[in-house]
This record gives C-alpha cells, sequence and structure tokens, in this order.
C-alpha cells in the first residue's frame, strides 16, 4: 500500500545478520520484535541489514514466515563486506542504494560498530553529505572492544584471542575508533545504550542521550506474588541456583565463569549452575567441568530459541552470575532484574548504575574471580541477605519495559530531527572532500 503525505517514515540500519540459506533469507525473531516496537511510532519502517551467505543459527526463521508481522516494514538487503577489497567492489552500488532510501524517509537513525563493511556508519556519511540530520545508535565502544583483542594470551584458556585476532585489533582499532568519532561528531543526536558507552561517546555529539535496548514486556516482569514465593524459597539448604545467558563467547568470560564453580565447589557450596548460549567456548568449558567433577551439578541447554523460557529459568535462579570482559551494558542483567533475580559480577560502570537498590557488594575486580565466588559464598550462607536482594534487584528493573524504551526513542528522534529539513549552517561539519564525491559516483 503506498504511503500518503501524512504518515511518517523511519530508516534504520541495523547490523544483525540476515542469513541467505537454500535461496530464503532468515532473520532472527527478537529483530522483528524490535522492529514491530519501531512500527508502533512510524507509519512506515524501512531496516537495512547485512546479508550472510550460509545456515543461520538456532531458531531464525524464514523471512517470509513474519508477513503479517513485518507488514508495514520493508527489509532492505546489504551486502556482508568484512574485507576491505570486498568492501570497495560493493562499494558504489551500496552508496547508491543508500542514498536513495534516506532521500526517502522522513527521519533517519543508524546503528553503528564494526569497522570494515559498518553500512551503519557509511550511512550516517552518506546522511551528512547529504545534509540530512540522523540519529546514531551503538551499545558499546567497538574500537575499545577490538583494541582489547592485541593483548597476547597470558595463558592458554578458552577466551584468549588467537594471534589472528591480535593482529586484526592492532591493524584496525585505530581506523575503527577514527570512523565512530566521525559518525557520531556529524551526527544531530546520538543514542548510547548503557551508561558505559554513553559516558565514552556523549561528548562528542550535540544531543546525546543514554538510553536501553531491551525486548522485555511489562507482562515478562515477575509479579508481586511470585517475588514473595521466590524470596521465601530461598530459605533452608537447598542447593543455590545459579544461572548466565549469553553466548559462550570470549566478551563473556565463559572461563572466568567456570572458574568461579570450581572455586565455590572448593568453598563446600552446594549449588546447581547453568549458561544458557551457545559459541565457540561452549566445548572447552564442558570439558572442564567434566575434569573438576561438576557435570551433576552444572548444565549447558545451549542456544533456546523460546525467550520466554529463557526468562523463566532466570525467575526460577538465585543468582544471575557474569563475567563480562567487555565495557557495554549487556541485555541479559536488565533481563535478571526485572526477573528478581540478584545480578554478581565484574564491577563496571553500566552494572553498578543498574543495581543501585540492590547495591555494588556483589561487583568485584574483572577477573577477580576468589572475591566473586567469596561474594555468592557469603549470600548462600546468609539467605535472609539473599531474600532481600532478590526484592531489590527486581524495584532496579521496574522502569525497564520494552515498549516504554522504544516510545521514549521515538519521541527523541521526532525532539531532534526535523522532518524534511536540511541541517542549517551553523550546524553543518565539513564534508569528507573529493575523495568522498568520487567514491559517491
Amino acid at each position: 500500500m503506498p504511503r500518503t503525505a501524512s504518515q511518517t517514515s523511519l530508516l534504520l540500519y541495523a547490523p544483525v545478520p540476515l542469513y541467505l540459506f537454500e535461496g530464503s533469507l532468515y532473520i532472527d525473531g527478537q529483530a522483528v520484535n524490535g522492529l514491530q516496537l519501531w512500527a508502533r511510532y512510524f507509519d512506515w519502517v524501512t531496516v537495512m541489514m547485512p546479508v550472510s551467505a550460509g545456515a543461520p543459527p538456532a531458531g531464525w526463521a524464514p523471512l517470509h514466515s513474519y508477513q503479517q508481522e513485518l507488514s508495514r516494514i520493508r527489509i532492505e538487503p546489504l551486502p556482508m563486506a568484512s574485507h576491505p577489497g570486498q568492501f570497495l567492489r560493493v562499494l558504489p552500488r551500496a552508496l547508491h542504494r543508500i542514498g536513495t532510501l534516506i532521500a526517502e524517509a522522513d527521519y533517519l537513525s543508524f546503528a553503528i560498530g564494526g569497522g570494515v563493511g559498518d553500512w551503519g556508519a557509511v550511512s550516517c556519511l552518506v546522511a551528512h553529505h547529504r545534509q540530512r540530520p540522523y540519529a546514531v545508535w551503538t551499545d558499546r565502544v567497538d574500537s575499545k572492544v577490538m583494541r582489547q583483542s592485541q593483548k597476547p594470551p597470558r595463558d592458554k584458556v578458552p577466551e584468549q584471542p588467537p594471534w589472528r585476532s591480535r593482529l586484526q585489533g592492532r591493524l584496525y582499532h585505530r581506523p575503527m575508533a577514527w570512523l565512530e568519532k566521525a559518525a557520531i561528531q556529524r551526527a544531530d543526536l546520538g543514542l548510547f545504550h548503557g551508561a558505559e558507552t554513553f559516558r565514552a561517546y556523549q561528548g562528542l555529539c550535540r544531543n546525546s542521550y543514554l538510553v536501553q535496548d531491551i525486548h522485555v514486556a511489562e507482562a515478562d516482569h515477575i509479579s508481586d506474588s511470585a517475588l514473595v514465593k521466590k524470596a521465601a524459597g530461598v530459605a533452608g539448604k537447598r542447593p543455590l541456583r545459579l544461572i548466565y545467558t549469553g553466548q559462550a563467547e570470549a566478551m563473556s568470560g565463559p572461563t572466568d565463569w567456570i572458574t568461579v564453580l570450581e572455586r565455590l565447589n572448593g568453598l563446600v557450596v552446594d549449588f546447581n549452575a547453568t549458561w544458557i548460549g551457545d559459541g565457540a567456548a561452549l566445548p572447552q568449558m564442558q570439558a572442564r567441568i567434566q575434569r573438576a567433577g561438576l557435570t551433576e551439578c552444572v548444565d549447558f541447554p545451549g542456544f533456546v530459541e523460546d525467550h520466554g523460557a529463557v526468562l523463566q529459568a532466570v525467575l526460577q535462579a538465585d543468582i544471575f552470575m557474569f563475567c563480562h570482559k567487555t565495557a557495554e551494558t549487556p541485555r541479559c542483567l536488565i533481563e535478571a532484574l526485572t526477573c528478581g533475580t540478584p545480578v554478581l559480577g565484574y564491577d563496571c560502570t553500566s552494572a553498578r548504575e543498574l543495581i543501585s537498590g540492590q547495591g555494588s557488594e556483589g561487583l568485584v575486580p574483572c577477573g577477580d574471580t576468589a572475591a566473586l565466588a567469596q561474594r555468592i559464598a557469603e549470600l548462600d550462607a546468609d539467605r535472609d541477605r539473599l531474600a532481600r536482594h532478590m526484592i531489590n534487584a527486581r524495584a532496579d528493573g521496574m522502569p525497564f519495559c520494552a515498549a516504554q524504551v522504544f516510545a521514549q526513542r521515538a519521541e527523541i528522534l521526532r525532539q531532534h530531527l526535523p522532518v524534511g529539513q536540511p541541517l542549517p549552517p551553523h550546524r553543518r561539519r565539513p564534508t569528507l572532500g573529493q575523495g568522498w564525491d568520487a567514491a559517491r559516483n
């Protein structure tokens, strides 16, 4: 159905890839949920997404199966171009398509991050060249994450990067930092997910906002009666229930997580632990748990497609234990709080601000597995205090609701991005010069 003059349109770039497999495009269901939330506040939504060839991850579904959910949403595939040569080959055609979509849209918001092949950052520069105001969104400082990958391994553990990753980090982190800065400085609006990201970037953008990006509905929050039952259920001497949800990759600190479990076993803490999620480190984690003789009390169900089932597992847990190594605000911490599950793990600005009611006594310096195990053991020994932490966790999670945070972001876009108006001269920044014009043409 054609769009009328009174309707508004939003153009997004989302770095979550589509997968082209056996002639069909596959999409992540959580991405569909986010697009539906955007469509509540704009008449038409167009989203550019990179396409990766190969089998999709478990739980992804063909794009055509979401026909009804995406009735006012247009998906625009862009080529995956993670290598410089490949990026330069596809750049002219991609620039033309991105420019056309920018011209058609009323509001522009682009997620950035990833270095080579970052179509979000490219879209920012195209919009700036066309003197169109735009918003930039990101949930972590990618150049900092890339720089951390340069560090040589101190010992042979799964999350230490191989030499190829360290070399890539050495070569790419400075260009990534320049691209991040260029995209954010030229933006009219910066939407930064989490305190770590906000503090890193707020000084680069004229209008910076700390926002959250979550997919938990109000109905998913733990109820009053369920919270009372949960807090009462920790009394007695039953095993402590620990959980983590996320990818078993370096940034999540999977080896540290296993080390904490080994230390808890040494402290004679009776526990059951679950890691929900798949990843490259999962086989090593399972092997180490087997060597430690903890297979009876540690479970690795892998990827769980049903998000409701994941939330239910988090709700039934006593502690959400995390060992994150990078400066970001993982959504899993917010989801834990909405389930009334206290979060204990490595200290960072984002985690500290999320749990202001619970207090920061459950946060320890990054890498201090002994301190984290000790904190958990203390709560195991004082179940009344653990119950109070559950009540405080629920209070900390109360403000987080998907509909609310997407409505807030939509209102901020309307406030700072005037429709159909180029930037006034005093707010324009220098263009990128002849080289950019040559690439564009």
